[in-house]
């Protein structure tokens, strides 16, 4: 059996693995180095390009289950990640280096896998899966458009500065996690006249015009350049700070900025707002500034968060980017199955979509994409009907939200609470007591684990090679 994979990043390396740990002959397109989009700065496969975290790790959260899940399912990526992880507290962060080498050596040296160093412009003959990534080449990019016969929709995405450890001040800032649940997080506290001085700056500083941002990530002459882009259309999940800022003047200070729970040694009290740094290789040299993704001019950016004390002199070994990210509008065009529809029909059996072009956001939901792929692929290769994964899972929840959500208004979305069928027993504990969040997630956790065993119990026919 022989297949194809189009692009390196998250999706494409784990749908790659999967299918080559069924026996699959697999041939992995990656156009790095040769061509770098704008916000790669490497060629190794599955490179993080805006956090180094990968989100909530506990089943006290929907990440956390939808960690669990792909998990059970021997992720390349979570294998990967678990090698590399840094201190972050509840969350799962990696040496975002470590990680990408570990990915492109578990890639490069797999007998199944053929790693071609090669740009893709044209839906593959073969077996395929397309995992190119939001920021893909024009050339893809119009293909796939074409295969479904929609326009893509298109977002801004934007990844945060990071700065070296050694130039923190520490003596105004200190370690600690919130509530005291470890000391991970370099804090860098501020009072109420700092705070809205810095919100001043931050609202009026000067900024990349969206425009030139856009042309950056496609080629001139590509159909996709005139996909329909709103100057400040921008994903709610990962929004710059200073259109935040831009929201009132406490958005920040109940977004990235919050103060509960992380009171300051020196008076003992949580401070104003608050801004936090987290650890970004294993060394510990490098932080990234938590939640200060960015579309600042590079100048800017030092001026303006040089006002936080404790980065007076902070050392910005990476600014800040933006970057146009693209997804199709997966309520119309992609089946349960992620293959591409036109007229509500499968453009082919054997064509499916993987990563945050079928509408997830999120680098673990973009991993999980890939998996499904995969095996959904590998069904189809067999001759047999791929799965439908139940509903009590993160991957089913993720999968009907991408056919039940309403295709006029529709956005990339991460794995939540609210996407899963609902627990009626999580709204109480029987004494008129409203259950927490993570005691709620627990018993969705519960459920999914034995969903999804249930599951590969009954289909044996999933599970990779041993």
């Amino acid at each position: 059996m022989n297949s194809v994979v189009v692009g390196g990043g998250l999706a494409g390396s784990e749908a790659a693995w999967q299918l080559a740990e069924r026996g699959v002959s697999v041939r992995l397109f990656e156009m790095r180095p040769a061509k770098m989009p704008p916000a790669h700065i490497t060629g190794n496969l599955g490179e993080l390009v805006c956090s180094n975290s990968l989100g909530a790790d506990k089943t006290t959260s929907p990440a956390g289950i939808l960690k669990q899940e792909i998990r059970l399912l021997d992720s390349l990526v979570m294998r990967c990640a678990d090698m590399s992880r840094v201190p972050a507290g509840k969350a799962l962060a990696v040496d975002r280096d470590l990680f990408s080498t570990l990915m492109t050596r578990e890639i490069a040296n797999h007998a199944n896998i053929d790693l071609i160093r090669s740009e893709v412009t044209e839906i593959p003959d073969l077996p395929a899966i397309i995992a190119a990534g939001p920021l893909m080449s024009g050339g893809i990019a119009d293909a796939v458009r074409d295969a479904v016969g929609e326009d893509c929709l298109s977002f801004f995405d934007a990844a945060a500065p990071i700065v070296t450890a050694e130039s923190v001040d520490m003596d105004r800032a200190y370690m600690a996690s919130r509530y005291g649940e470890g000391n991970d997080y370099i804090n860098c506290p501020m009072n109420r006249e700092l705070y809205e001085a810095f919100l001043r700056e931050l609202v009026t500083a000067e900024r990349v015009p969206l425009h030139d941002v856009d042309r950056s990530g496609c080629d001139a002459d590509a159909k996709i350049s005139a996909c329909p882009t709103v100057a400040g259309k921008f994903f709610e999940g990962c929004l710059p700070v200073e259109v935040m800022a831009e929201r009132g003047v406490d958005t920040l200070r109940f977004g990235p900025m919050r103060p509960v729970g992380l009171p300051d040694p020196s008076t003992g009290r949580d401070p104003y707002a608050v801004v936090q740094l987290r650890q970004d290789n294993a060394e510990g040299t490098l932080y990234n500034i938590v939640g200060f993704q960015t579309n600042l001019k590079w100048p800017e950016q030092e001026r303006v968060f040089r006002m936080i004390p404790a980065l007076e002199r902070a050392e910005f070994v990476r600014k800040g980017v933006m970057h146009r990210n693209s997804f199709v509008c997966a309520p119309r065009v992609l089946d349960y199955h992620l293959r591409p529809l036109k007229n509500r029909t499968a453009v082919r059996d054997d064509l499916h979509l993987a990563g945050q072009i079928t509408g997830v956001e999120g680098y673990v939901e973009s991993a999980a994409t890939g998996l499904v792929a995969a095996i959904h692929l590998f069904g189809v290769l067999k001759g047999e009907e791929p799965p439908k994964w139940p509903r009590e899972t993160a991957i089913g929840s993720l999968l009907n939200y991408l056919q039940t959500s309403e295709a006029d208004s529709f956005q990339p979305m991460n794995v939540n609470i609210g996407i899963f069928p609902k627990i009626e027993t999580a709204a109480g504990q029987g004494r008129g007591k409203k259950m927490g969040k993570p005691e709620r997630a627990l018993l969705y956790a519960e459920r999914s684990r034995r969903a999804l065993e249930s599951f590969l119990a009954s289909e044996a026919r999933l599970s990779a090679r041993r």
